[in-house]
């Protein structure tokens, strides 16, 4: 196959499939580490909300928004007096800053694993192969923001909607996608 044919070609399916195996293998590492000191955390909350006659806030939940907090989102719930305040979990200390790198380092191999597949050749081809994988992590980012809110009534908290999409579901994926398949494309002998 030529440079500009296999440059041309990017496997929608697979890095679809790269994409959605991305964010679940990221959730599921997040999830592992920080799911006992999450239950910890919400103890003390989910006994006075309990004690109010509400719904406990369940670890896999409360896990989702560090998992987006990862990418920089913040956990957002109502504001007194209207609004909506955010905060970040990660860097307030509620969890270790090493949660930081754990959707570079998936996001950057499934690029990299979708450009091999792809058998792109040199940096441009293998970066657009890559950045593909964002196809299935848009679709699952969007389902985790809703996902992962907990509701009672009208009010919320969870992750912030528009940066849950934008910023973890396209930028994080086309840009770090892109770098891994760029670097496949690049070494592509």
């Amino acid at each position: 196959m030529s440079a500009t044919a296999s440059n041309r070609s990017v496997p929608w399916v697979p890095a679809a499939v790269a994409g959605v195996v991305a964010y679940l293998v990221e959730y599921l590492v997040i999830y592992l580490w920080q799911a006992n000191s999450v239950r910890s955390q919400l103890r003390g909350i989910n006994a006075v909300i309990q004690l109010l006659g509400g719904r406990a806030i369940p670890a896999w939940q409360a896990v989702g928004w560090l998992f987006y907090d990862a990418h920089f989102v913040a956990f957002t719930y109502p504001g007194l007096g209207g609004g909506r305040t955010a905060t970040n979990l990660i860097p307030n200390g509620n969890a270790p800053q090493l949660l930081y790198v754990v959707p570079p380092i998936a996001l950057l191999i499934a690029g990299y694993l979708v450009a091999r597949y792809a058998g792109s050749v040199g940096p441009g081809g293998g970066a657009i192969a890559g950045a593909a994988v964002v196809i299935g992590y848009v679709v699952l980012s969007v389902i985790g923001v809703f996902a992962f809110r907990v509701t009672s009534g009208n009010a919320w908290v969870g992750p912030d909607v528009v940066t849950g999409i934008l910023l973890a579901g396209v930028v994080y994926p086309v840009v770090l996608g892109g770098i891994g398949g760029a670097i496949a494309g690049a070494t592509r002998r």
